[in-house]
């Protein structure tokens, strides 16, 4: 049975949570990309995430000056984590419980980042 770590993307682009969101969002336009984990502010503490949700919803849909909000202020954190020894099919009940789309993968450190895009893509059992 696949696990997380079978498909998840290794090649994850940060940002620190004192970051701008207009700087979050110059990473997501330039990388082509949807959400950016954020890495911790000191040893110990957890990751988060900043989806252009997130920016779009608590940022620009408030009428609020991106160059003067932090990813801080509008990140998910402690976001949901997931194991890479996790099944897909824990991982894909685990989004579906918490209502999230995307997740890291740590075990100790970042390791990667799995999506539904992922599990989608590597559980297409019906073409099989």
């Amino acid at each position: 049975m696949q696990t997380a770590k079978d498909i998840m993307t290794t090649n994850v682009v940060t940002i620190q949570a004192s970051a701008t969101t207009a700087e979050a969002m110059e990473v997501l336009n330039e990388k082509n990309l949807r959400d950016l984990i954020v890495e911790p502010a000191t040893s110990g503490d957890s990751y988060g995430m900043v989806t252009e949700e997130d920016i779009v919803y608590k940022v620009a849909a408030l009428g609020k000056n991106p160059t003067m909000v932090t990813v801080s202020d509008v990140m998910t954190k402690p976001c949901i984590e997931v194991s890479p020894d996790m099944t897909v099919q824990e991982v894909a009940q685990l989004f579906a419980n918490n209502h999230v789309h995307r997740a890291p993968v740590i075990q100790n450190e970042l390791l990667g980042i799995i999506t539904v895009f992922d599990i989608v893509r590597e559980t297409m059992w019906w073409q099989d």
